[in-house]
Protein backbone atom coordinates (compact mmCIF):
# COMPACT_ATOMS: atom_id res chain seq x y z
CA UNK A 1 0.00 0.00 0.00
CA UNK A 2 1.33 3.24 -1.09
CA UNK A 3 2.27 6.29 1.30
CA UNK A 4 -1.09 7.93 -0.07
CA UNK A 5 -2.92 5.14 0.88
CA UNK A 6 -1.93 4.55 4.13
CA UNK A 7 -4.39 3.36 6.95
CA UNK A 8 -4.89 5.62 10.22
CA UNK A 9 -7.13 3.54 13.10
CA UNK A 10 -9.84 6.18 13.95
CA UNK A 11 -13.07 6.76 15.43
CA UNK A 12 -15.80 6.62 12.76
CA UNK A 13 -19.58 7.29 13.45
CA UNK A 14 -22.45 9.06 11.71
CA UNK A 15 -23.84 12.35 11.21
CA UNK A 16 -25.88 12.13 14.14
CA UNK A 17 -22.51 10.94 16.36
CA UNK A 18 -24.91 7.90 18.24
CA UNK A 19 -22.96 4.38 18.04
CA UNK A 20 -18.98 5.66 17.70
CA UNK A 21 -16.77 2.54 16.05
CA UNK A 22 -13.05 2.35 15.49
CA UNK A 23 -11.97 1.05 11.98
CA UNK A 24 -8.71 2.10 9.60
CA UNK A 25 -9.31 5.01 7.56
CA UNK A 26 -8.01 4.17 3.86
CA UNK A 27 -8.39 7.22 1.35
CA UNK A 28 -7.46 6.05 -2.03
CA UNK A 29 -6.65 8.93 -4.40
CA UNK A 30 -6.58 7.25 -7.44
CA UNK A 31 -8.88 3.75 -8.60
CA UNK A 32 -6.02 1.50 -8.91
CA UNK A 33 -5.38 2.58 -5.08
CA UNK A 34 -9.22 2.07 -4.41
CA UNK A 35 -8.73 -1.72 -6.05
CA UNK A 36 -5.45 -2.34 -3.73
CA UNK A 37 -7.06 -1.20 -0.70
CA UNK A 38 -10.17 -3.45 -1.66
CA UNK A 39 -8.21 -6.42 -2.19
CA UNK A 40 -6.43 -5.99 0.96
CA UNK A 41 -9.43 -5.41 3.16
CA UNK A 42 -8.78 -8.13 5.80
CA UNK A 43 -11.21 -10.16 7.44
CA UNK A 44 -13.44 -7.47 8.26
CA UNK A 45 -14.21 -6.56 4.83
CA UNK A 46 -14.59 -2.95 4.10
CA UNK A 47 -17.54 -0.02 3.26
CA UNK A 48 -17.09 3.10 1.07
CA UNK A 49 -17.70 6.18 3.02
CA UNK A 50 -18.11 10.13 1.56
CA UNK A 51 -18.32 12.99 3.49
CA UNK A 52 -20.29 11.32 6.41
CA UNK A 53 -23.55 12.55 6.61
CA UNK A 54 -25.41 9.13 6.65
CA UNK A 55 -27.05 9.56 10.30
CA UNK A 56 -26.59 6.34 11.13
CA UNK A 57 -23.92 3.29 10.95
CA UNK A 58 -24.35 3.00 7.05
CA UNK A 59 -20.88 4.06 6.75
CA UNK A 60 -19.15 2.26 9.69
CA UNK A 61 -17.21 -0.86 9.79
CA UNK A 62 -16.06 -1.41 13.09
CA UNK A 63 -12.56 -3.43 13.06
CA UNK A 64 -12.05 -3.26 9.55
CA UNK A 65 -11.57 -0.79 6.82
CA UNK A 66 -13.47 2.27 5.39
CA UNK A 67 -12.77 3.92 2.49
CA UNK A 68 -13.18 7.69 2.37
CA UNK A 69 -13.78 7.96 -1.63
CA UNK A 70 -13.28 11.85 -1.21
CA UNK A 71 -9.66 11.84 -3.07
CA UNK A 72 -11.50 10.63 -5.88
CA UNK A 73 -12.80 14.11 -6.84
CA UNK A 74 -12.05 14.78 -10.24
CA UNK A 75 -14.80 16.35 -13.19
CA UNK A 76 -14.19 14.59 -16.09
CA UNK A 77 -16.52 15.89 -18.20
CA UNK A 78 -18.95 18.40 -18.71
CA UNK A 79 -21.55 18.28 -21.64
CA UNK A 80 -23.03 21.50 -21.52
CA UNK A 81 -25.14 21.35 -24.86
CA UNK A 82 -27.08 18.29 -23.27
CA UNK A 83 -26.49 18.94 -19.68
CA UNK A 84 -24.54 15.29 -18.95
CA UNK A 85 -21.71 15.46 -16.39
CA UNK A 86 -19.55 13.01 -15.46
CA UNK A 87 -17.36 12.82 -12.47
CA UNK A 88 -15.92 10.76 -9.41
CA UNK A 89 -17.98 9.29 -6.67
CA UNK A 90 -15.65 11.44 -4.02
CA UNK A 91 -17.12 14.87 -5.94
CA UNK A 92 -19.64 16.43 -3.59
CA UNK A 93 -23.28 18.06 -4.52
CA UNK A 94 -22.11 21.72 -3.44
CA UNK A 95 -18.88 21.25 -5.63
CA UNK A 96 -21.36 20.29 -8.57
CA UNK A 97 -23.48 22.91 -7.76
CA UNK A 98 -21.10 25.66 -7.91
CA UNK A 99 -19.66 24.19 -11.63
CA UNK A 100 -22.65 23.79 -12.68
CA UNK A 101 -25.02 26.72 -12.05
CA UNK A 102 -23.29 29.49 -13.57
CA UNK A 103 -23.29 27.10 -16.78
CA UNK A 104 -27.34 26.77 -16.31
CA UNK A 105 -27.48 23.54 -15.51
CA UNK A 106 -28.45 21.98 -11.99
CA UNK A 107 -28.93 18.50 -10.46
CA UNK A 108 -32.37 17.16 -10.94
CA UNK A 109 -32.54 16.03 -7.52
CA UNK A 110 -30.70 16.85 -4.24
CA UNK A 111 -31.30 16.48 -0.56
CA UNK A 112 -31.48 18.69 2.58
CA UNK A 113 -27.49 19.04 2.45
CA UNK A 114 -24.81 19.89 -0.59
CA UNK A 115 -22.63 18.49 1.18
CA UNK A 116 -22.83 14.74 0.14
CA UNK A 117 -21.09 13.23 -2.89
CA UNK A 118 -21.99 11.49 -6.14
CA UNK A 119 -21.27 7.88 -4.41
CA UNK A 120 -22.81 8.59 -1.18
CA UNK A 121 -26.00 10.25 -3.24
CA UNK A 122 -25.93 7.04 -5.30
CA UNK A 123 -25.52 4.73 -2.40
CA UNK A 124 -28.59 6.26 -0.36
CA UNK A 125 -30.60 7.04 -3.60
CA UNK A 126 -31.00 10.75 -2.12
CA UNK A 127 -34.85 11.87 -2.77
CA UNK A 128 -35.44 15.83 -2.05
CA UNK A 129 -38.49 17.87 -1.90
CA UNK A 130 -39.21 16.98 -5.40
CA UNK A 131 -39.39 13.46 -5.60
CA UNK A 132 -43.45 13.78 -6.46
CA UNK A 133 -41.89 15.21 -10.16
CA UNK A 134 -38.28 14.31 -10.11
CA UNK A 135 -38.17 10.94 -8.05
CA UNK A 136 -34.76 9.98 -6.72
CA UNK A 137 -31.33 10.20 -7.80
CA UNK A 138 -30.76 7.33 -9.66
CA UNK A 139 -33.48 8.41 -11.99
CA UNK A 140 -30.85 10.53 -13.63
CA UNK A 141 -27.65 8.48 -13.69
CA UNK A 142 -27.27 7.21 -16.85
CA UNK A 143 -24.36 4.66 -15.57
CA UNK A 144 -21.93 4.05 -13.20
CA UNK A 145 -18.24 2.85 -12.82
CA UNK A 146 -18.30 0.56 -10.06
CA UNK A 147 -15.71 -1.02 -8.19
CA UNK A 148 -16.66 -4.70 -7.28
CA UNK A 149 -15.43 -7.61 -4.58
CA UNK A 150 -12.83 -8.83 -7.39
CA UNK A 151 -11.20 -5.77 -7.11
CA UNK A 152 -12.50 -5.29 -11.18
CA UNK A 153 -14.18 -2.26 -12.48
CA UNK A 154 -17.59 -3.02 -13.56
CA UNK A 155 -19.55 -0.76 -16.40
CA UNK A 156 -23.14 -0.53 -14.75
CA UNK A 157 -26.53 0.25 -16.78
CA UNK A 158 -29.57 1.45 -16.17
CA UNK A 159 -32.40 -1.17 -16.16
CA UNK A 160 -29.85 -4.16 -15.24
CA UNK A 161 -29.90 -5.91 -11.54
CA UNK A 162 -26.89 -4.45 -10.54
CA UNK A 163 -27.66 -1.32 -11.20
CA UNK A 164 -30.85 -1.36 -9.22
CA UNK A 165 -28.71 -3.36 -6.01
CA UNK A 166 -26.51 -0.47 -5.99
CA UNK A 167 -28.94 2.69 -6.31
CA UNK A 168 -29.89 2.63 -2.69
CA UNK A 169 -27.88 -0.27 -1.75
CA UNK A 170 -25.11 2.02 0.66
CA UNK A 171 -22.61 0.99 -0.93
CA UNK A 172 -22.33 -3.44 -0.41
CA UNK A 173 -22.40 -4.15 -4.13
CA UNK A 174 -19.34 -2.15 -4.65
CA UNK A 175 -18.06 1.38 -4.57
CA UNK A 176 -18.98 3.82 -6.94
CA UNK A 177 -16.26 5.57 -8.53
CA UNK A 178 -17.90 7.35 -11.40
CA UNK A 179 -21.69 8.47 -12.65
CA UNK A 180 -23.05 10.25 -15.70
CA UNK A 181 -25.80 12.34 -14.70
CA UNK A 182 -28.36 13.99 -15.95
CA UNK A 183 -29.27 17.14 -15.25
CA UNK A 184 -31.78 19.64 -15.43
CA UNK A 185 -31.76 23.09 -17.22
CA UNK A 186 -32.09 26.38 -15.06
CA UNK A 187 -32.63 30.13 -15.81
CA UNK A 188 -31.46 32.18 -12.64
CA UNK A 189 -29.77 30.55 -8.95
CA UNK A 190 -33.13 31.93 -7.35
CA UNK A 191 -36.32 30.17 -6.06
CA UNK A 192 -39.86 31.84 -6.62
CA UNK A 193 -41.58 30.22 -2.82
CA UNK A 194 -45.14 30.14 -1.72
CA UNK A 195 -45.24 29.85 2.19
CA UNK A 196 -48.55 29.29 3.87
CA UNK A 197 -49.31 27.97 7.61
CA UNK A 198 -51.53 24.89 8.20
CA UNK A 199 -53.56 24.64 10.84
CA UNK A 200 -53.28 21.21 11.60
CA UNK A 201 -52.17 17.46 9.87
CA UNK A 202 -55.38 17.04 8.17
CA UNK A 203 -55.05 20.71 7.05
CA UNK A 204 -51.95 19.96 6.15
CA UNK A 205 -52.34 17.23 4.16
CA UNK A 206 -55.25 18.72 2.60
CA UNK A 207 -53.02 21.61 1.17
CA UNK A 208 -49.95 19.30 -0.19
CA UNK A 209 -52.49 17.08 -2.17
CA UNK A 210 -53.96 20.16 -3.48
CA UNK A 211 -51.23 21.94 -5.06
CA UNK A 212 -49.00 19.16 -6.29
CA UNK A 213 -47.67 19.18 -9.30
CA UNK A 214 -47.91 22.65 -9.30
CA UNK A 215 -44.95 23.22 -7.11
CA UNK A 216 -41.82 21.54 -8.51
CA UNK A 217 -40.08 21.69 -4.15
CA UNK A 218 -42.60 20.89 -1.81
CA UNK A 219 -41.99 20.45 2.16
CA UNK A 220 -43.68 21.30 5.26
CA UNK A 221 -41.87 21.71 8.70
CA UNK A 222 -44.16 20.33 11.52
CA UNK A 223 -44.65 21.83 14.81
CA UNK A 224 -44.57 17.95 17.10
CA UNK A 225 -44.64 19.68 20.33
CA UNK A 226 -48.29 20.88 19.33
CA UNK A 227 -51.18 19.18 20.56
CA UNK A 228 -54.94 19.11 20.66
CA UNK A 229 -56.76 20.64 17.80
CA UNK A 230 -53.36 21.97 16.73
CA UNK A 231 -51.58 18.71 16.44
CA UNK A 232 -49.58 18.45 12.85
CA UNK A 233 -49.78 22.00 12.64
CA UNK A 234 -46.72 22.93 9.91
CA UNK A 235 -45.44 25.32 7.84
CA UNK A 236 -45.73 24.84 4.03
CA UNK A 237 -42.87 25.95 1.45
CA UNK A 238 -43.32 25.30 -1.85
CA UNK A 239 -40.87 26.76 -4.54
CA UNK A 240 -39.66 26.38 -8.05
CA UNK A 241 -36.63 27.69 -10.02
CA UNK A 242 -37.39 31.12 -11.13
CA UNK A 243 -37.17 32.14 -14.70
CA UNK A 244 -34.93 35.03 -15.37
CA UNK A 245 -38.12 37.34 -16.27
CA UNK A 246 -38.74 37.10 -12.50
CA UNK A 247 -35.61 38.95 -11.70
CA UNK A 248 -36.46 42.79 -12.02
CA UNK A 249 -34.77 44.75 -14.15
CA UNK A 250 -31.54 46.57 -13.42
CA UNK A 251 -30.74 44.35 -10.13
CA UNK A 252 -27.61 42.87 -9.59
CA UNK A 253 -29.74 39.48 -9.66
CA UNK A 254 -30.92 40.51 -13.15
CA UNK A 255 -27.30 41.14 -14.05
CA UNK A 256 -25.56 37.93 -12.68
CA UNK A 257 -28.57 35.26 -12.82
CA UNK A 258 -26.79 32.29 -12.33
CA UNK A 259 -24.36 33.19 -8.94
CA UNK A 260 -24.12 30.75 -6.93
CA UNK A 261 -23.99 32.50 -3.39
CA UNK A 262 -24.42 30.24 -0.46
CA UNK A 263 -24.81 32.26 2.82
CA UNK A 264 -22.84 30.78 6.07
CA UNK A 265 -23.20 31.48 9.92
CA UNK A 266 -20.25 30.52 12.03
CA UNK A 267 -20.03 27.06 13.25
CA UNK A 268 -21.66 26.39 17.19
CA UNK A 269 -18.97 25.39 19.67
CA UNK A 270 -17.49 21.32 19.83
CA UNK A 271 -18.91 21.08 22.89
CA UNK A 272 -22.82 22.33 24.04
CA UNK A 273 -24.32 21.56 26.94
CA UNK A 274 -26.58 18.37 27.65
CA UNK A 275 -30.53 19.33 27.49
CA UNK A 276 -29.94 22.56 25.38
CA UNK A 277 -32.72 20.94 22.95
CA UNK A 278 -35.33 20.51 26.01
CA UNK A 279 -39.12 20.39 25.27
CA UNK A 280 -39.40 23.94 26.51
CA UNK A 281 -36.80 25.16 24.36
CA UNK A 282 -37.69 23.78 21.33
CA UNK A 283 -41.40 24.39 22.22
CA UNK A 284 -40.27 28.10 22.28
CA UNK A 285 -38.09 27.55 19.28
CA UNK A 286 -41.45 25.70 17.47
CA UNK A 287 -43.74 28.35 18.50
CA UNK A 288 -41.66 31.48 17.56
CA UNK A 289 -41.42 29.58 13.84
CA UNK A 290 -45.21 29.00 13.50
CA UNK A 291 -46.17 32.56 14.79
CA UNK A 292 -43.30 34.49 12.41
CA UNK A 293 -44.97 32.46 9.22
CA UNK A 294 -47.25 34.19 6.79
CA UNK A 295 -50.23 33.09 6.48
CA UNK A 296 -50.47 32.69 2.99
CA UNK A 297 -47.52 34.83 0.80
CA UNK A 298 -46.53 34.03 -3.21
CA UNK A 299 -43.95 34.39 -4.97
CA UNK A 300 -40.72 35.28 -2.98
CA UNK A 301 -37.57 35.04 -4.30
CA UNK A 302 -35.21 33.47 -2.86
CA UNK A 303 -31.52 31.87 -3.18
CA UNK A 304 -31.50 28.19 -4.14
CA UNK A 305 -29.13 27.63 -1.20
CA UNK A 306 -31.35 28.87 1.42
CA UNK A 307 -34.45 27.38 -0.11
CA UNK A 308 -33.41 23.68 -0.29
CA UNK A 309 -30.32 23.47 2.03
CA UNK A 310 -31.26 25.76 4.77
CA UNK A 311 -29.05 23.83 7.06
CA UNK A 312 -25.80 23.95 5.26
CA UNK A 313 -24.98 27.83 6.54
CA UNK A 314 -24.81 26.18 9.81
CA UNK A 315 -21.80 24.14 9.93
CA UNK A 316 -21.62 21.32 12.25
CA UNK A 317 -25.16 21.95 12.97
CA UNK A 318 -25.04 18.17 14.18
CA UNK A 319 -23.59 19.81 17.43
CA UNK A 320 -26.26 21.31 18.40
CA UNK A 321 -27.27 17.89 19.91
CA UNK A 322 -24.34 17.62 22.66
CA UNK A 323 -22.38 15.40 23.14
CA UNK A 324 -24.77 12.40 23.39
CA UNK A 325 -26.28 13.21 19.35
CA UNK A 326 -29.09 12.39 18.04
CA UNK A 327 -31.52 10.06 16.20
CA UNK A 328 -33.11 10.96 12.92
CA UNK A 329 -35.93 8.77 12.71
CA UNK A 330 -37.49 8.90 8.91
CA UNK A 331 -40.36 6.69 8.00
CA UNK A 332 -43.08 6.56 4.77
CA UNK A 333 -46.54 5.07 4.68
CA UNK A 334 -48.57 4.56 1.51
CA UNK A 335 -51.37 6.79 -0.31
CA UNK A 336 -54.84 5.34 1.65
CA UNK A 337 -52.36 4.84 5.21
CA UNK A 338 -53.12 8.39 6.15
CA UNK A 339 -54.27 7.20 9.65
CA UNK A 340 -51.62 5.48 10.13
CA UNK A 341 -49.61 8.72 9.56
CA UNK A 342 -52.18 10.65 12.26
CA UNK A 343 -51.53 8.05 15.01
CA UNK A 344 -47.68 8.46 14.62
CA UNK A 345 -48.16 12.14 14.50
CA UNK A 346 -50.32 11.98 17.66
CA UNK A 347 -48.14 10.04 19.47
CA UNK A 348 -44.99 11.76 18.75
CA UNK A 349 -47.26 15.05 20.35
CA UNK A 350 -48.52 13.38 23.22
CA UNK A 351 -44.67 12.02 24.22
CA UNK A 352 -43.74 15.70 24.17
CA UNK A 353 -40.89 14.58 21.36
CA UNK A 354 -38.13 17.42 21.36
CA UNK A 355 -38.24 17.60 17.33
CA UNK A 356 -36.33 20.74 16.52
CA UNK A 357 -36.34 19.80 12.34
CA UNK A 358 -39.23 17.49 11.52
CA UNK A 359 -40.55 17.32 8.04
CA UNK A 360 -43.59 16.11 5.85
CA UNK A 361 -43.23 15.40 2.12
CA UNK A 362 -45.30 13.99 -0.53
CA UNK A 363 -43.37 10.69 -2.43
CA UNK A 364 -44.38 10.30 -6.24
CA UNK A 365 -43.73 7.13 -8.11
CA UNK A 366 -40.87 4.81 -6.12
CA UNK A 367 -37.54 4.09 -8.76
CA UNK A 368 -36.41 0.34 -9.49
CA UNK A 369 -33.23 0.38 -6.68
CA UNK A 370 -33.94 -2.71 -4.42
CA UNK A 371 -33.20 -0.84 -1.28
CA UNK A 372 -34.34 2.21 -2.13
CA UNK A 373 -36.26 4.20 0.30
CA UNK A 374 -38.88 6.22 -1.51
CA UNK A 375 -42.22 4.43 -2.57
CA UNK A 376 -45.76 6.21 -3.06
CA UNK A 377 -47.00 7.78 -0.28
CA UNK A 378 -46.15 10.26 2.44
CA UNK A 379 -42.42 10.61 4.46
CA UNK A 380 -41.76 12.05 8.01
CA UNK A 381 -38.36 12.80 9.21
CA UNK A 382 -37.49 13.50 12.64
CA UNK A 383 -34.37 14.78 14.80
CA UNK A 384 -34.51 13.76 18.35
CA UNK A 385 -31.92 14.01 20.90
CA UNK A 386 -30.66 10.12 21.67
CA UNK A 387 -30.42 10.93 25.42
CA UNK A 388 -33.98 11.32 25.37
CA UNK A 389 -35.73 8.66 27.88
CA UNK A 390 -37.69 5.31 26.71
CA UNK A 391 -36.42 6.69 23.09
CA UNK A 392 -35.41 3.35 21.97
CA UNK A 393 -38.27 1.07 22.74
CA UNK A 394 -40.52 4.40 21.64
CA UNK A 395 -39.35 4.00 18.01
CA UNK A 396 -39.39 -0.02 18.39
CA UNK A 397 -43.38 0.82 18.89
CA UNK A 398 -43.11 3.20 16.07
CA UNK A 399 -41.01 0.82 13.71
CA UNK A 400 -43.81 -1.78 14.09
CA UNK A 401 -46.61 0.85 12.92
CA UNK A 402 -44.98 1.92 10.05
CA UNK A 403 -44.36 -1.94 9.44
CA UNK A 404 -48.27 -2.89 9.87
CA UNK A 405 -48.92 -0.20 7.75
CA UNK A 406 -47.23 -1.54 5.01
CA UNK A 407 -44.42 1.55 5.05
CA UNK A 408 -40.49 1.28 5.85
CA UNK A 409 -37.82 3.77 7.52
CA UNK A 410 -34.83 5.06 5.72
CA UNK A 411 -31.78 2.53 6.65
CA UNK A 412 -29.21 5.54 5.67
CA UNK A 413 -30.76 7.38 8.53
CA UNK A 414 -31.03 4.15 10.85
CA UNK A 415 -28.57 3.36 13.69
CA UNK A 416 -31.59 0.62 15.93
CA UNK A 417 -33.93 -0.99 13.89
CA UNK A 418 -34.75 -4.94 14.81
CA UNK A 419 -33.56 -6.77 11.69
CA UNK A 420 -37.04 -9.08 12.07
CA UNK A 421 -38.63 -6.30 10.44
CA UNK A 422 -36.54 -5.41 7.37
CA UNK A 423 -37.99 -7.99 5.03
CA UNK A 424 -41.90 -6.47 5.67
CA UNK A 425 -40.28 -3.31 4.93
CA UNK A 426 -38.48 -4.14 1.59
CA UNK A 427 -39.93 -6.74 -0.39
CA UNK A 428 -37.13 -7.23 -2.56
CA UNK A 429 -34.56 -7.59 0.51
CA UNK A 430 -34.11 -11.14 -0.71
CA UNK A 431 -32.92 -10.75 -4.57
CA UNK A 432 -30.85 -8.20 -2.94
CA UNK A 433 -29.30 -10.74 -0.60
CA UNK A 434 -29.14 -13.18 -3.45
CA UNK A 435 -27.25 -11.00 -5.53
CA UNK A 436 -24.64 -9.90 -3.43
CA UNK A 437 -23.70 -13.19 -2.29
CA UNK A 438 -23.03 -14.20 -5.85
CA UNK A 439 -21.39 -11.37 -6.56
CA UNK A 440 -19.24 -10.62 -3.03
CA UNK A 441 -19.13 -14.89 -1.31
CA UNK A 442 -16.50 -13.40 0.89
CA UNK A 443 -18.41 -10.95 2.38
CA UNK A 444 -15.56 -7.77 1.16
CA UNK A 445 -17.78 -5.13 1.56
CA UNK A 446 -19.50 -4.67 4.59
CA UNK A 447 -20.54 -2.14 7.26
CA UNK A 448 -21.72 -1.94 11.29
CA UNK A 449 -25.33 -1.35 9.54
CA UNK A 450 -25.05 -5.01 7.04
CA UNK A 451 -23.91 -6.60 10.43
CA UNK A 452 -26.86 -5.66 11.91
CA UNK A 453 -29.21 -6.09 9.93
CA UNK A 454 -28.29 -9.25 8.10
CA UNK A 455 -28.05 -7.28 4.62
Amino acid sequence: MSAATRSVTASVTGWGRTAPTTARLIRPRTYEEAAAAVRGGGTRGSIPRGLGRAHGDAAQNAGGAVLDMTGLDRIHVIDAANGIVLCDAGVSLHRLTRVLLPLGWFLPVTPGTRYVTVGGAVATDVHGGNHHVSGSFSRHVLSLELLTADGEVRTVGRGTPLFDATTGGLGLTGAVLTATVQLQPVETSLMLVDTERAHDLDDLLDRLSAGEPRHRYAVAWIDLLARGAQTGRAVLTRGDHAPLEALGAGTRARREPLAFRPGRLPAPPALLPEGLLSRRTVGWFNELRYRAAPEARTGRLRRLSAFLHPLDALPHWNRLYGRGGFVQYQFTVGYGQEEALRRIVRRLAERRCPSLLAALRRFGDADPGWLSFPVPGWTLALDLPAGLAGLSAFLDELDEEVAAAGGRVHLAKDSRLRPELLAAMYPRLGEFRNLRAELDPRGTFVSDLSRRLAL
